[in-house]
């Protein structure tokens, strides 16, 4: 943050205008947006969800909030395993995909919410684990959410964040900025007809706060026994804490 702006990508915005933008962004992508992380990360996403969902451990009977977990890639995992998830997200598109992709897996008994993450409409000490996938970044006020997400946490709850960082391997950092610059944009124009939306989204990416600072921002919203688990260097990084 910039006194009273906001990054969006790499332009300073007035905090609502960003809110309003990102929400036109994943309204614009919605469609398409399962098919192009396959596309962009050659499919791995769906190795680093399930690397996500083996670190949260969700448990029989639990409730567990996932936020921006709009087409329920997360939440489907973790109701395997016998979770009560609701699935949270600001953007009804979003949503929508994700109900439409449980009705046709023959999945039921998840909750789906419009939920602003700053300004969750749940009272405290609710949930026994808030998830957030590849989220965190789009949020206006970071800050905010993480505060929320400690207020609907019960005592002993997990917080469990995945997000994409900055690699810390020599070379391949280097080799990615080029890849995610210049190729993913068209990639998005391909498969998405929208170019400006998966360049605003790698853009994110570069102006998110490094591991070591976001940490930081989780312990100030009240999180102990933080962790950081680097996943190729850091491209992208599990993120978690414990409320007590």
């Amino acid at each position: 943050m910039a006194g009273d702006t906001v990054s969006f990508g790499y332009e300073e915005v007035a905090p609502e205008e960003k809110t309003r933008r990102v929400g036109a962004v994943f309204s614009g992508v919605a469609a398409k947006y399962d098919v192009m992380n396959d596309a962009m990360s050659a499919g791995m996403h769906r190795v680093w969800k399930d690397q996500f969902v083996r670190r949260v451990k969700p448990r029989e009977g639990e409730a567990i909030l996932d936020m921006a977990g709009g087409t329920g890639d997360i939440a489907f995992r973790m109701a395997d395993r016998g979770a009560s998830v609701t699935v949270a997200d600001i953007n009804q598109e979003m949503l929508d995909v994700g109900i439409e992709r449980a009705l046709e897996r023959g999945i039921d008994g998840l909750v789906w919410s419009r939920q602003n993450a700053e300004e969750l409409s749940y009272p405290a000490r609710v949930f026994d684990a808030y998830t957030i996938a590849f989220g965190i970044r789009n949020v206006t006020r970071i800050d905010q959410a993480l505060a929320e997400a400690h207020r609907v946490l019960k005592f002993g709850g997990r917080f469990f964040c995945l997000e994409f960082s900055t690699t810390e391997w020599p070379g391949f950092r280097e080799v990615y900025d080029a890849y995610s610059h210049k190729l993913v944009p068209k990639i998005g124009q391909a498969i998405a007809g929208d170019a400006d939306s998966y360049r605003y989204l790698i853009e994110s990416i570069r102006r998110f706060p490094p591991m070591p600072e976001f940490d930081r921002m989780i312990r100030e919203a009240g999180f102990v026994r933080t962790k950081v688990e680097p996943i190729l260097g850091g491209l992208v990084a599990i993120h978690s804490g414990w409320k007590v």
